[in-house]
């Protein structure tokens, strides 16, 4: 089953949307928001689940389902917590500012508390007002759990897991140091992220969907060039049932919360850092970790941030070359 919110009010109209992302039909009926169905799962995911049914054999009405009309899937969300998963990634960023990486990040993840009181939509464009902060990409999955009871364990947790989608978790890196500097985390660096059109249930994504983790290769397209397609699914040190245990150690989570992956990264197939596609390899999930990759070869970074006027592109394919989340695709653009 696919999800979407169009754009309507705070928090979008929610909609059910077909197998291969050409129809949409209104869920109003069933629950007005996405929170909403999620608020009430027990009683709204069977109805939603043969609504959607009935949208794939054209049974109810039907409208065409634009990407560029929808809203984030969650504009606003209880909460947003990105961890680490792929401890690939912290290693070379850390290693780009001089930061020794602790061996405890091999066995405990690294998780912060984000900004969820604003997502912004698939094609909503990237608001940058000063390109010397260092503007980045990060291409990622996240999880949206239901109720999560404190002290779950990661089996446990697998099951609290209601949908599964893309983000691009937006970092303004040359303003990262100084916030990590003061020991208190992550503010100004981290604005609002973007969302994939339409969020998943676990079940409809089959044999990609195993042991906590989206397998499948997660596309990064910058400026219409390939940037990168590393294996969700490989080099992912902690599964989502680990990520959300790991936050619920202390407290309950409710239903709403949005979990994220942290940036998709891949090893080349030697055990060091991945190669650019155009050499062969998987490519990279962000621009901090091409630069840490080139500063290790030759000395120096010589990929640049985003600047105003690029665009980016995160999506994943099926095995039949169909979107599975759609496209989130956004332009930088100055304020």
């Amino acid at each position: 089953m696919k999800l979407a919110s169009l754009k309507h009010g705070r928090d979008g109209r929610l909609v059910v949307v077909s197998s291969d992302l050409a129809w949409f039909t209104d869920a109003f009926l069933i629950a007005p928001t996405m929170q909403a169905a999620l608020d009430d799962w027990e009683r709204c995911e069977p109805r939603l689940r043969a609504l959607a049914e009935s949208v794939d054999h054209e049974a109810v009405p039907r409208g065409r389902f634009h990407e560029r009309d929808a809203a984030a899937p969650l504009p606003r969300a209880y909460q947003w917590a990105d961890g680490s998963a792929y401890v690939n990634h912290v290693e070379l960023v850390r290693r780009a500012r001089g930061a020794e990486m602790p061996d405890s990040f091999w066995t405990d993840p690294l998780m912060y508390q984000g900004g969820s009181d604003h997502f912004m939509g698939p094609r909503d464009a990237i608001p940058l007002a000063d390109e010397s902060w260092g503007c980045d990409l990060e291409a990622e999955i996240v999880v949206v759990t239901g109720d999560v009871p404190q002290g779950v364990t990661p089996d446990e947790a697998r099951d609290h897991i209601r949908l599964i989608g893309l983000v691009n978790d937006v970092s303004l890196r040359n303003l990262i140091p100084g916030e990590l500097a003061k020991g208190f985390g992550f503010v100004q660096s981290k604005p609002a992220s973007a969302l994939s059109p339409v969020f998943v249930t676990p079940d409809a994504l089959g044999d990609r969907w195993q042991d906590g983790k989206l397998h499948g290769a997660l596309s990064v397209q910058l400026n219409g060039k390939d940037f990168g397609r590393a294996d969700a699914g490989i080099d992912m040190t902690f599964d989502f049932g680990v990520l959300i245990a790991h936050l619920a150690r202390t407290r309950s989570l409710v239903a709403g919360s949005i979990i994220g992956s942290g940036t998709v990264s891949n090893r080349d197939a030697d055990g060091g850092p991945g190669k650019p596609v155009d050499q062969g390899g998987l490519g990279y999930s962000c621009i901090a970790e091409v630069r840490t990759v080139e500063t290790i070869l030759t000395g120096a970074p010589a990929t640049a941030f985003l600047r105003h006027g690029d665009t980016v592109r995160i999506e994943m394919l099926d095995d039949r070359h169909h979107s599975i989340f759609g496209a989130i695709e956004q332009e930088v653009v100055g304020i």
